[in-house]
C-alpha cells in the first residue's frame, strides 16, 4: 500500500538520498536555502511505512498566482518499478494542483551512458525501462538534446571518478603544466570563509572576460555557511616577491657554475646556458608583475560542494594575467586529491555540449574524465489546457536568454 506524506524532514530526506544510487548536491535539502529565490517542499513516498521514493521540490511564482515545479536531479526512487513510478508521478501531480501548477519539471539523477571520450557504448537499458515507465505515468520527454541551454541542468558532464594516484591518469600534456604551475611558484590549498572576497574577485574577472553573469560574493558566502565542512574552496596563490627572489638566487648560483666550468664540458656549459637564458627570461617577466603586485595575491579559484559521497566543482574563477602560470593545473588535481581522502567517489567538473567539441570539453579532457550523458527532462502536466501555452512561453523566454 502507497502512499505519500508533504514536509518530510530534512534528515530522512538526506538520509534518503544519500543511501540512494542517485545521490546528488541538488537534491540535498541546503540546496533550497541557496535557491531562495525559490519556495520548497519536500514529499516522501511510502510503502507500508517504508520510504521508498523522495523529492526536495522547488517552487517558482509566475503571474496570476500560478506555479511551475521543478525537482533537479530527482525525485529519487526505483524507476524500475513501474507501479510506483506511477504513484510518484500521479501524486506530484496531486500536490501540483494544490500550487496551481501549470507543470512539474524533472530531470532524474539517471544516465543513459558513461564513457571516456572517443568510446563507443550502447545506451544503458535500465535508463531507457525508466523512460517507458515515465511516459506511461503521463510524463512527457524533452528526449535526447545535445547543448547545454536546452535544459536546466547539462544533459552530458565530465565526471572525474577519484583514485589514490589521480596524476597516473592524466595525459602527458597535463603532467608537464602541472610541472610548470610549479615552477612559477603556484601554491594551491583550501580556503575558509574569509577568503571568499578574493575568490569572488577572481570569478568577476572571468565573468568581465567571458561576458557571462555567475555569481556574487554574497552566494559564495552563503554557499560556505549553509554547507559548512562541505564546502570546499581551494584557491591558487603566488608569492611574486619570493618567487623573483628564488630565480635571482638560482641565477647567481648557474652563473657561478657556468664561471667554473672548464671549456672542453660542451654539454655542461650548454645545458647551463640554456638553465640562464630560461630563468633570465622568468625573472624579466616576475619583475614586471612585482611592480604591480607587491604581495602574495590569490590567481585562481574553484569552490565545490560535496553531498554524501560525491562532488560537485560549482564555480571557478582565474584571473587571466596569470594564464601562463597555468594554476587550474594546480587547482583541479589539488581537488580531486581532497576529494578522495574525504572518501567522495567522484567529483564532477561540470556540464559540457553533447557534441564534445567545445572548449569545455577540450579543456576538462586534461584531467581524464568520464562523460556522462543524463537521462534528460520530463514535464508532468498539471493544467492541461494551460500546460501547451506555457511550454511554449517557457522555451521561447529560454531561448532568448540563451541568446544574449
Amino acid at each position: 500500500m502507497y502512499s505519500y506524506k508533504i514536509g518530510i524532514s530534512a534528515e530522512e530526506h538526506d538520509n534518503f538520498a544519500k543511501s540512494s544510487n542517485q545521490t546528488n548536491l541538488l537534491q540535498s535539502s541546503n540546496w533550497a536555502k541557496i535557491k531562495d529565490n525559490w519556495d520548497n517542499e519536500r514529499i516522501g513516498f511510502y510503502k507500508d511505512d517504508a520510504l521508498v521514493a523522495s523529492a526536495s521540490i522547488l517552487i517558482k511564482a509566475l503571474p496570476l498566482g500560478f506555479t511551475m515545479l521543478y525537482i533537479p536531479r530527482g525525485p529519487i526512487m526505483d524507476y524500475s518499478d513501474k507501479e510506483l513510478v506511477a504513484f510518484v508521478i500521479s501524486s506530484l501531480k496531486k500536490y501540483g494542483k494544490t500550487k496551481r501548477s501549470l507543470f512539474i519539471k524533472m530531470d532524474p539523477a539517471l544516465l543513459l551512458k558513461q564513457y571516456k571520450i572517443g568510446e563507443e557504448v550502447d545506451e544503458n537499458k535500465d535508463t531507457l525501462t525508466a523512460i517507458d515507465n515515465l511516459k506511461a505515468a503521463g510524463c512527457q520527454w524533452t528526449g535526447r538534446t545535445t547543448t547545454i541551454a536546452e535544459s536546466i541542468q547539462p544533459r552530458f558532464q565530465a565526471n572525474v571518478y577519484t583514485q589514490e594516484d589521480m596524476t597516473a591518469t592524466f595525459p602527458k600534456h597535463t603532467k608537464r603544466l602541472m610541472k610548470d604551475a610549479i615552477h612559477r611558484g603556484v601554491i594551491t590549498s583550501r580556503g575558509t570563509i574569509d577568503d571568499v572576497k578574493a575568490f569572488a574577485d577572481v570569478v568577476a574577472l572571468t565573468e568581465n572576460r567571458k561576458g557571462v553573469a555567475l555569481r556574487n560574493e554574497d552566494y559564495f558566502h552563503k554557499m560556505m555557511e549553509t554547507y559548512g565542512d562541505d564546502a570546499y574552496l581551494h584557491l591558487a596563490k603566488v608569492n611574486l616577491p619570493k618567487r623573483l627572489a628564488e630565480y635571482k638566487e638560482q641565477l647567481a648560483q648557474i652563473e657561478k657554475d657556468l664561471s667554473e666550468t672548464a671549456e672542453h664540458q660542451k654539454k655542461r656549459l650548454t645545458k647551463l646556458t640554456q638553465q640562464k637564458n630560461s630563468v633570465t627570461k622568468y625573472i624579466t617577466e616576475f619583475e614586471e608583475f612585482v611592480e604591480k603586485y607587491p604581495d602574495e595575491l590569490i590567481i585562481a579559484g574553484i569552490l565545490s560542494v560535496s553531498f554524501g559521497n560525491v562532488m560537485e566543482m560549482l564555480y571557478a574563477g582565474m584571473n587571466d594575467e596569470f594564464k601562463k602560470f597555468y594554476p587550474q593545473y594546480s587547482l583541479y588535481p589539488k581537488v580531486f586529491e581532497d576529494a578522495y581522502a574525504d572518501d567522495i567517489i567522484w567529483a564532477n567538473m561540470g556540464g559540457v555540449e553533447g557534441t564534445l567539441d567545445d572548449g569545455l570539453t577540450k579543456f576538462k579532457s586534461n584531467f581524464n574524465p568520464t562523460i556522462e550523458e543524463f537521462i534528460g527532462e520530463f514535464n508532468i502536466p498539471v493544467n492541461p489546457f494551460l500546460y501547451k501555452l506555457s511550454n511554449l512561453a517557457y522555451n521561447i523566454r529560454k531561448q532568448r536568454r540563451n541568446s544574449h
